[in-house]
């Protein structure tokens, strides 16, 4: 484990990624605590200011304090994300391995169901869902997590047909460990690291998400801070007062940049191949 960290902080994409996804969680956990003022509160005499000692980052159009909403909108972001992320693992794994496990017509009839998700990207998604239940972050979390399901599916069921082909799964069967024995006691752990990686990826993906459909109106409903939402309030006053835009565009670019370079990093450092070159 030494070892391991030894590398990673050495590796350049894994230490920015990681630095940068620390900075989103401080935000998010700060926001729990303090925020400079309260996200919602309105003040009209004091809206549109630029960044002063007062407002930090300035105003929007209704006096609210960009700062605290950026703040609590890393919340909202956080939230979407992990949730979205865990339903596609949860899901989106257990139906990779049976598909590995199993083979035949099981393998061939999950990998078309997960073809079929495909075709229902999460904007789509939360259209239909928003149209039937309401916009609402359950809406968003939910059209996410069910774009994440056939991800997590073929990623899962990929790597576990490189294992089942190794001779330790072979002496296994051999031994006579039935499919699921080997599955939980062989597969899953040496697929592990691939998910990780994955996660992270999708995690990135969830965040633009997330912030598309704030938007569109779909996500996130006020009074509660969405970074996606921001953006699209700011569209009104932008020669007026860019900074609207720019903070909450910044934001969304770094948490994206850092998940994709942490990404990255975990992919280089778990790969015994690449780790072995290091």
């Amino acid at each position: 484990m030494t070892g391991f960290w030894s590398r990673a902080w050495r590796h350049r994409s894994f230490a920015a990624g990681a630095m940068l996804a620390a900075l989103l969680l401080a935000a998010a956990a700060l926001s729990l605590v303090w925020q400079p003022w309260p996200p919602a509160e309105i003040d009209i005499a004091a809206r549109l200011q630029p960044p002063s000692t007062s407002h930090w980052l300035g105003t929007d159009s209704l006096g609210r304090d960009i700062a605290s909403q950026l703040l609590v909108g890393a919340q909202t972001s956080i939230a979407v994300g992990v949730l979205a992320v865990a339903i596609g693992l949860g899901a989106g794994v257990a139906l990779g391995l049976l598909a590995a496990a199993r083979g035949g017509w099981a393998d061939e009839w999950l990998m078309r169901v997960a073809d079929v998700g495909f075709a229902f990207p999460a904007l789509l998604s939360a259209v239909l869902l928003g149209a039937v239940y309401g916009p609402g972050i359950a809406t968003g979390v939910v059209a996410i997590g069910l774009f994440n399901v056939p991800v997590f599916a073929r990623t899962t069921r990929a790597a576990a047909l490189g294992v089942w082909s190794r001779e330790y799964v072979l002496a296994a069967r051999a031994a006579g460990q039935g499919p699921w024995r080997i599955t939980l006691d062989h597969v899953l752990p040496n697929v592990a690291s691939v998910l990780i990686v994955q996660a992270t990826v999708q995690f990135s993906t969830a965040i633009i998400a997330e912030a598309a459909l704030g938007y569109l109106g779909l996500g996130a409903q006020p009074p509660r801070p969405s970074w996606g939402r921001m953006l699209s309030e700011a569209q009104a006053q932008m020669f007026q007062a860019p900074w609207l835009a720019v903070y909450p565009g910044t934001a969304i670019a770094l948490a994206v940049l850092g998940l994709n370079l942490l990404g990255d990093g975990l992919r280089d450092l778990l790969d015994p191949r690449l780790a072995r070159g290091r």
